[in-house]
């Protein structure tokens, strides 16, 4: 299954926080990120891991 085509498990989602504001995340299939609006960043998810370091994350300009 190719990596862009997995689901985020809901109950994961639930317990994932943004590690700046600890508010929290959704998530974009199309770039297969977990986002924090409030902090305008993008965490990428690689092998189906989510990587929460603010050092990994991609700033959101739009």
């Amino acid at each position: 299954m190719d990596e862009r085509t997995r689901r985020v498990d809901p109950k994961l989602l639930e317990l994932l926080v943004c590690p700046l504001t600890k508010g929290r995340l959704s998530y974009r299939a199309a770039e297969n990120e977990l986002v924090s609006e409030k902090a305008r960043l993008a965490y990428p998810i690689r092998d189906g891991i989510p990587i929460m370091l603010m050092s990994e994350a991609r700033k959101i300009d739009d």
